[in-house]
């Protein structure tokens, strides 16, 4: 049991060791034209780069660099197209900040390997490796952490209409199981992401949010929290993405209270201000 909490607090990326004792930060980078919130903005390098570059100064652990929009409805861009957006990107911060831990949010093979020798040191996989039957053996070969996500469909079809009996056990049952895949495969370090809005109803998103220690309970593994400004957000509030930093903020700090160790957001300072004040309040005797 010791051997696996210590496997919850650190992850091993390319030779430097992440350690996960205290919540980090990911910051999302989309540099696509059609992500639902900041889509367009950084679709250029230097845009993307300058980006990043703020998030670094703001406290980002990781930079998740995404090339394709995995939005409900999104459409399918190639691999050449994704490879083309990602790679300069993570060259561009790895040549300035060399110790900069980068993820690449892909699930296509071909784009994690360009990524990781580009410098990127995660695969951040929407898909669970059912969108590319080459991806987990190619994570494998990289040697890199995996974050591993539920979701029930693909990003064209997992909106309509979702259903579950039990939401939070059918996730566990899904997670389990790949794990196990992943463990045979060699793949050492993954984090679990429960996958809010990815085959979900807004209803589904709260209950697993609300009974996500559930899943690191039994799995013993990293909790990433992916709530940032999203529909289960704003659509329930009856306002837009941009309104919606301070009710992502408190439901950051409620991922905390259920364990996540990594939140994915796309403020980053706001999201270590929410760690900041969570970590002295937890320490407060």
């Amino acid at each position: 049991m010791q051997h696996q909490k210590i496997g919850m607090m650190t992850l091993q990326c390319k030779g430097q060791l992440l350690d996960l004792s205290q919540p980090v930060v990911m910051g999302i980078l989309n540099t696509t034209p059609d992500s639902f919130y900041d889509g367009g903005r950084y679709t250029d390098t230097e845009a993307a780069f300058l980006r990043a570059e703020q998030m670094i100064r703001e406290g980002a652990t990781i930079i998740d660099v995404g090339g394709a929009s995995s939005r409900p409805g999104s459409a399918i861009v190639d691999e050449a197209t994704e490879i083309e957006r990602v790679v300069p990107v993570i060259e561009a911060i790895k040549r300035a900040y060399p110790t900069q831990i980068i993820s690449v949010d892909t699930w296509r093979a071909g784009v994690a390997k360009a990524a990781v020798q580009a410098g990127a040191a995660m695969v951040n996989d929407i898909s669970a490796g059912d969108m590319d039957p080459k991806l987990l053996d190619t994570v494998a070969e990289l040697g890199v952490p995996y974050v591993l996500m539920h979701i029930k469909g693909t990003p064209q079809t997992m909106q309509s209409a979702p259903e579950y009996t039990d939401i939070t056990t059918e996730v566990l049952d899904f997670l389990i199981a790949k794990v196990h895949i992943l463990r045979q495969k060699g793949i050492k370090d993954i984090v679990i992401d429960p996958g809010f809005g990815f085959g979900k109803t807004i209803a589904h998103n709260y209950t697993l949010l609300k009974t996500m220690d559930q899943l690191q309970q039994v799995l013993q593994l990293p909790l990433l929290a992916g709530v940032s400004r999203k529909s289960m957000i704003y659509k329930l509030l009856n306002c837009t993405p941009e309104e919606t930093l301070p009710a992502t903020s408190a439901l950051h700090l409620f991922a905390l209270q259920k364990g996540a160790q990594i939140l994915r957001v796309h403020d980053v300072a706001a999201a270590r201000d929410v760690i900041t004040l969570f970590e002295l309040v937890k320490s407060e005797k």
